[in-house]
C-alpha cells in the first residue's frame, strides 16, 4: 500500500495513540520532515521524546508520549501564507489565542507560527498542535 502523506499519518497516530492511552508508539517510515516536526513537539512538551531509527525499510520512530495533546493534524491544502495574513490561519486552526501552535516551514526551516512572527517571516503551513 502506498501512503500519500507520511505526516498525516504519524500526526493521526499520534493522536490516536494519546487517546488510547498509550505511553509509547513506534511509527514508520522517517523523514526529515516528520523528525522536525517531532523536535518542534518536543520542544513545545507536547511528547516526552522520541528516537529516530535508521533500517533499510526507510526507519522507524519511537515516540514516547507526554498525554498533552487534545488534537493534531496537517493542513492541506498547504497554504503558502505571509506574515499579515498568519492571524487569519491561528483563528481557523487552533481554539484560542496563545492555546497550541502552528507548525510551518520557512526559508529559515521548520518552526512554529511564533517564532515565525519574532523573525518576520513567513512560509508553507504544515500542521497545527493544542
Amino acid at each position: 500500500m502506498v501512503t500519500t502523506d507520511n505526516l498525516a499519518n504519524v500526526l493521526s497516530a499520534i493522536k490516536n495513540a494519546e487517546a488510547a492511552g498509550k505511553n509509547e508508539l513506534t511509527v514508520r517510515p522517517s523523514s526529515k520532515v516528520i523528525v522536525a516536526v517531532l523536535d518542534i513537539m518536543k520542544k513545545e512538551k507536547y511528547i516526552a521524546d522520541f528516537d529516530a531509527r535508521k533500517d533499510l525499510r526507510g526507519g522507524t520512530i519511537v515516540v514516547k508520549l507526554a498525554k498533552q495533546i487534545n488534537n493534531t493534524g496537517v493542513i492541506k491544502p498547504r497554504f503558502s501564507v505571509t506574515l499579515d495574513k498568519l492571524e487569519k490561519f491561528e483563528k481557523r486552526y487552533l481554539p484560542a489565542k496563545d492555546f497550541g501552535r502552528i507548525i510551518l516551514t520557512t526559508s529559515k526551516g521548520i518552526m512554529t507560527h511564533l517564532e515565525a512572527k519574532e523573525n518576520k517571516l513567513g512560509g508553507v503551513l504544515l500542521a497545527y498542535i493544542y
